[in-house]
């Protein structure tokens, strides 16, 4: 399982250090391979143990190829996965295309989520826990109901 939050630096070739916390649960063999994909509904990218993205395509393999949102779900998340490895020094290469839809500049953000990581722009993940008072009424409503804590 995959928690806690690491903020790191990007280079200019996209090279990101990934936390040493969360690399064993990443690459076990100290290199990977893992997958990276960008999230759906958010501006961030999304890092899968290889045996946890296997499990997610199993799953959708299930699904009807006849459904209009299953075979949208395959066009915009399993279709733009890409298969990585750490390089010696612990970082994961981003591609040009995955910095750009998630805005990697320079403050990237780690973030553990349970069975795969989140990557963030740093400042796109304060503005994405930004609530009104509103929404953090509902929000506690969700949480209360939903997870039962």
């Amino acid at each position: 399982m995959f928690r806690g939050q690491f903020l790191h630096s990007i280079d200019a070739k996209g090279r990101v250090s990934l936390p040493a916390r969360l690399r064993d649960g990443v690459a076990p063999n100290g290199t990977g391979p893992f997958i990276l994909t960008p999230a759906l509904f958010e501006p961030c990218l999304r890092l899968y143990p290889m045996a946890a993205w296997e499990a997610l395509e199993e799953k959708v393999s299930t699904l009807s190829s006849l459904d209009p949102n299953t075979v949208r779900f395959r066009r915009m998340f399993i279709s733009a996965a890409i298969e990585c490895e750490l390089d010696r020094a612990g970082r994961v290469l981003v591609p040009p295309h995955l910095r750009q839809k998630a805005e990697l500049t320079k403050d990237v953000l780690w973030a553990g989520m349970g069975q795969y990581i989140e990557v963030w722009s740093k400042p796109l993940w304060d503005d994405a826990l930004v609530m009104t008072p509103a929404a953090e009424a509902e929000f506690k409503v969700a949480v209360t109901e939903h997870i039962s804590i």
